[in-house]
């Protein structure tokens, strides 16, 4: 028998779940200035670069190999390979892709990686029914702009209790950006949102294994089942979002409506998003950072070096604070192994991170020169750095606002670069800038075909 609580349920909840659904079904296409369209297209590109990059990784011919004992219907492109499966599969296919490098979109105020969820459901859809570029531009930034909000109000408490925002957040943003595409009315987005909101995706306690870059994928394909079945009259909850037993309320301690309903339609949380220069753990670049401008500066070679002092968030040790990483995965969750790359090789792209650089005895040997001590009067989303050389010179970098910050952010020459790397060793230079162009032009495609067999090997 279950044993009676107490549930300290807030009642003075804004019907949410409708607002937003309303939002969704009723916002204008095109409903804001250049600034967010032009980041909606930065997004974009910033996603299917990571999901065509690690398209042969291990982790999705796993995936892909457990799908195929289901025989699925070929509908959708998984990106980066020859194979097509049905929408929700491709849907969760890319979506694992997208994340696998730790490489993609960072809305900063949650940590939330918005497009890996809700892109790839919106590709996979659209190339199902045939959506132009113009509505998946649409489809995208009310997706993120769910998503996003929902993790502005319950961050950071939700985040502390264990949940991976991404998946978590990223079911309702899959889930509206498909409704979306669906042209579903607000009742029906309503009732997507609600059957969503029963689907919270991902746990912390995964992070270095290949199940964290599942939590996109996953939410990616529970998102759009649920406009789906929205779509054929299934029924939830209609304050599944708000109600004192429905998704904010069990799975946070903090609930900020206001977050919800401030300029909404007015302000677009894709505005926020970042784009990472580093293919690890968010909470790293900093430090990252800090050593790399030194090394370059000073023109530091490993023998020079005695030791790393670095001074971090308390949050940074706590997410990153692997010392002795033996996997690639794990090695993007080390603060220890980030910097031993970024101070060896100058860079912290996806190569600094494969299984063989990571347990290489120089970067070991490198690694282990490196400390770490938490202070708390540092901002989580800065570092300060100290490289003490053997002949005494102390050299010091403070990092304030990192390299693909919203302060420093990368530019588009550098996201250009950014995908050329990943894209065109798995599908070649020709068909890279080919897909490179369609992506910046993205609201003039009638329809996603020509970019879906640019994608292919």
């Amino acid at each position: 028998m279950a044993t009676n609580t107490t549930v300290q349920a807030r009642t003075d909840a804004p019907s949410v779940t409708h607002i937003l659904a309303s939002f969704v079904a009723t916002h204008p296409t095109k409903g804001w200035d250049d600034s967010v369209e032009h980041e909606a297209l930065r997004t974009f590109m910033n996603w299917l670069g990571c999901a065509i990059g690690a398209a042969n990784h291990e982790s999705v011919a796993a995936a892909l190999a457990a799908i195929n004992t289901l025989e699925p219907t070929a509908q959708a492109a998984v990106l980066g390979r020859s194979e097509r499966v049905d929408i929700a599969s491709a849907a969760m296919l890319n979506g694992i892709s997208s994340h696998t490098f730790d490489f993609d979109d960072t809305h900063l105020k949650t940590i939330i990686h918005p497009a890996g969820p809700v892109a790839s459901a919106v590709l996979a859809l659209a190339e199902k029914i045939g959506s132009s570029g113009r509505e998946i531009i649409d489809a995208l930034v009310l997706g993120i702009d769910v998503s996003c909000r929902v993790g502005n109000m319950v961050y950071p408490e939700h985040y502390d209790r264990g949940w991976h925002i991404t998946g978590s957040t990223g079911t309702l943003g899959a889930a509206a950006a498909c409704a979306r595409l669906l042209k579903l009315d607000t009742a029906q987005t309503t009732m997507a949102l609600g059957i969503a909101a029963s689907q919270p995706v991902g746990l912390r306690e995964q992070f270095g294994t290949m199940t964290k870059p599942l939590h996109p994928g996953a939410a990616a394909r529970a998102g759009m089942m649920s406009a789906l079945l929205a779509q054929q009259g299934f029924t939830a909850s209609a304050k599944a979002i708000e109600a004192p037993r429905g998704f904010a309320q069990v799975l946070s301690t903090k609930q900020d409506w206001n977050e919800i309903t401030d300029e909404l339609g007015e302000r677009f949380e894709i505005s926020f998003n970042t784009y990472k220069p580093f293919a690890c753990g968010i909470v790293i670049h900093p430090s990252i950072d800090g050593v790399i401008r030194l090394r370059n500066q000073h023109q530091l070679q490993p023998d020079d070096i005695a030791r790393v002092e670095l001074k971090v968030h308390g949050l940074v040790l706590e997410l990153t604070g692997k010392l002795t990483p033996q996997t690639g995965l794990e090695g993007k969750f080390s603060i220890y192994h980030s910097c031993a790359a970024g101070l060896l090789f100058g860079s912290a792209g996806e190569t600094e991170y494969a299984d063989g650089i990571v347990n290489r005895p120089d970067v070991v040997a490198l690694r282990e020169k490196i400390t770490a001590t938490i202070d708390n009067s540092i901002h989580e989303a800065a570092s300060d750095v100290t490289i003490i050389c053997h002949d005494g010179r102390q050299l010091h970098e403070r990092v304030e606002h990192a390299i693909g910050s919203l302060e420093n952010p990368m530019s588009d020459e550098q996201l250009n670069a950014k995908f050329d790397g990943l894209v065109n060793p798995v599908i070649g230079s020709e068909k890279g800038e080919a897909l490179k162009a369609l992506c910046w032009h993205l609201a003039a495609q009638p329809n996603v075909s020509e970019l879906i067999g640019r994608t292919c090997p």
